[in-house]
């Protein structure tokens, strides 16, 4: 009983640790004063400058868009390379594992600054096509790493048992391979998408002039001192995001009790 409560107390303290920051941030993105050391009354004003703010609006579109784009097509490069790393055996699947490995434990400032050598070396113009590439490149393992493990999770013999009653190639992936792990592709798309959102760094060193994501104005705003606005989309974006995980995990649960 005792560890039990241990337990729990353990894990109400990591919860108020990690989420009473963002409860603050909520909180005095309604504040008058712009100072968030004290609350002085409840406003919309902060809101209100945001929607007339078109620096934030820009950056939060080439954000989304980025994200968007590099998640999508991260997702099928990482899909496709997962298929061709599981059908390979012995050292060759190693080697590739490995390559797969370094851009994840790499720190992002190596990342970042690989890229852009490279895109110099190149002669490509930085901007959004840079930063897309980037970010595709950055996320693409991550993907790999989430769809390999259900790959490796099939039965050996479901694929063969497709074959062997008439289906493509084709035919068996669409209609055996890609729905068993499909989670694993979703799992890796949400990750994508977020990493995408979260980066600085590689976004940083591998844009250009006019193309700014959040992550870069909030940097380039923090040196002047942070503006309530950013309370105010951080809270727009924070309810959006709670929004859509309440209506899958609700679809989840009602899929499972439909099924029972």
């Amino acid at each position: 009983m005792v560890e039990k409560f241990l337990k729990r107390i353990y894990l109400t303290l990591t919860y108020i640790f990690l989420y009473a920051p963002i409860l603050f941030l909520i909180i005095f993105s309604f504040n008058k004063e712009k100072n968030s050391s004290k609350w002085t009354g409840f406003t919309l004003k902060w809101y209100q400058a945001l929607l007339n703010d078109d620096r934030i609006l820009r950056a939060l579109l080439y954000t989304v868009l980025v994200a968007v784009i590099a998640s999508v097509i991260s997702t099928i490069l990482g899909t496709i390379s997962s298929l061709g790393i599981y059908k390979m055996t012995g050292w060759k699947k190693k080697v590739m594992l490995n390559i797969n490995y370094i851009p994840v434990l790499n720190p992002d400032i190596v990342t970042a600054i690989s890229l852009m050598t490279l895109f110099l070396f190149v002669k490509l113009p930085f901007g959004l096509t840079t930063l897309i590439l980037s970010h595709i490149a950055f996320c693409t393992p991550y993907v790999i790493l989430s769809v390999l493990p259900k790959l490796t999770q099939l039965p050996e013999d479901l694929v063969k048992a497709a074959l062997d009653l008439g289906a493509t190639p084709s035919c068996a992936l669409k209609k055996v391979i890609l729905p068993q792990i499909k989670s694993g592709i979703f799992a890796g798309f949400l990750i994508s998408f977020t990493m995408s959102i979260d980066d600085f760094v590689i976004s940083f060193f591998n844009t250009g002039n006019g193309v700014s994501n959040l992550s870069i104005e909030i940097f380039s705003m923090a040196r002047r001192g942070l503006s309530p606005v950013i309370n105010a989309l951080s809270t727009l974006m924070f309810i959006t995001i709670f929004i859509l995980l309440f209506l899958a995990n609700g679809k989840s649960l009602l899929s499972k009790g439909g099924q029972k």
